[in-house]
């Protein structure tokens, strides 16, 4: 059903060089969707979107979200049906040491695309991506619905609970009686191949144990909902659809997360990834003082199974499987566009 949709669709995704945005970028290649790249360079090195030569795929646009004449000519020139935001400052650690910059592409940045969307009046269908974090947390047990309060204690979380505050804003001040359609698409704490960020629990696991090194471990108490990063990229393509043929219907805040058998703590996650490495994987507790990450966070993703029939398709394990096995593949040196490849046909099947 995507895949036909998506057919000739030209597609204008921002972030397509880091982790999620390469996965979709070439997802949307094989497709056969046109797709118009905004992005900085890669955020790390290595990248995926290096790694699986996925500048091929698509046709480069531009890069700074924080400039709004860029963005709005580059959107303009490509003159898209879909437009995808994914560009971000997108580590909670990163915005206490640069919380101008966060807070200037994570809000500044959404507005920019949207006035540019405002302005380029092809455009049927937007998808914001902002963050679970978005929610202020009250670490609460249950699930957090697409109403609840936006905030955030770190400039990361604040920058996104802002953003969201501006794709409302737009949504009611220019889209809600337009052809132009308007979501913002929150995902809980992704995993997968490929993410190669400093201070991401993954990653650094990665390259701890690929160095026979320790991986040392901030909050094993903490809970976070993991999912496998194609479970939400799934979920933005099939709402961008309905955002298409449905207009103003779909519209508004979704929640894509995963199955509350997947939300899990830190510590648990940190096992079951060990034991899948192997005998080198070794983890102990780091006691320095850090800056406030929340301890709970989860979300409750009724609205998008029932209103769109979105269901995650993978329990933790298999989502801890695919993502150590695709690390473990790449370290041994498998091509690793070939490899990201075959674990998007299989998940697609």
């Amino acid at each position: 059903m995507l895949a036909s949709f998506y057919r000739g669709k030209r597609v204008f995704l921002t972030g397509h060089t880091g982790f999620k945005g390469a996965w979709l970028a070439l997802w949307l290649n094989q497709m056969d969707a046109k797709v118009g790249a905004y992005s900085a360079e890669s955020p790390s090195t290595p990248s995926l979107w290096n790694l699986a030569k996925v500048e091929g795929d698509v046709e480069r646009l531009g890069g700074d979200v924080r400039d709004p004449e860029e963005i709005a000519r580059a959107m303009s020139s490509f003159q898209p049906d879909i437009v995808i935001h994914m560009a971000a400052q997108s580590l909670v650690r990163h915005s206490y040491a640069e919380p101008l910059l966060t807070f200037d592409t994570n809000v500044m940045g959404t507005a920019n695309l949207l006035e540019a969307v405002r302005k380029t009046p092809c455009v049927r269908a937007v998808i914001n991506v902002t963050s679970d974090k978005c929610y202020e947390n009250r670490e609460q047990s249950i699930g957090y619905r697409e109403g609840d309060r936006m905030g955030g204690h770190d400039p990361y979380s604040a920058s996104k609970g802002c953003a969201e505050l501006v794709a409302a804003s737009y949504i009611k001040s220019y889209f809600e009686k337009s052809r132009t359609a308007v979501a913002s698409v929150r995902a809980g704490n992704v995993i997968g191949g490929g993410d190669f960020a400093t201070d991401r629990l993954v990653p650094d696991m990665v390259r701890a144990f690929a160095d026979k090194l320790p991986v040392h471990i901030r909050s094993p108490h903490a809970t976070r909902p993991w999912q496998h990063v194609l479970e939400p990229l799934n979920g933005y393509l099939s709402l961008a659809r309905k955002l298409f043929k449905n207009g103003q219907q779909f519209s508004g805040g979704w929640n894509f997360g995963p199955s509350d058998e997947s939300t899990r703590t830190v510590g648990e996650m940190v096992q079951l990834f060990s034991e899948l490495w192997g005998d080198e994987a070794v983890h102990q507790l780091d006691e320095d003082c850090h800056p406030h990450e929340a301890t709970l966070l989860k979300l409750d993703c009724t609205k998008a199974m029932t209103e769109l029939e979105w269901q995650p398709k993978m329990n933790f394990r298999r989502a801890m499987e695919m993502t150590a096995s695709w690390y473990m593949e790449w370290n041994q040196g498998t091509d690793v566009r070939e490899l990201t490849l075959n674990q998007i046909a299989g998940f697609d099947e």
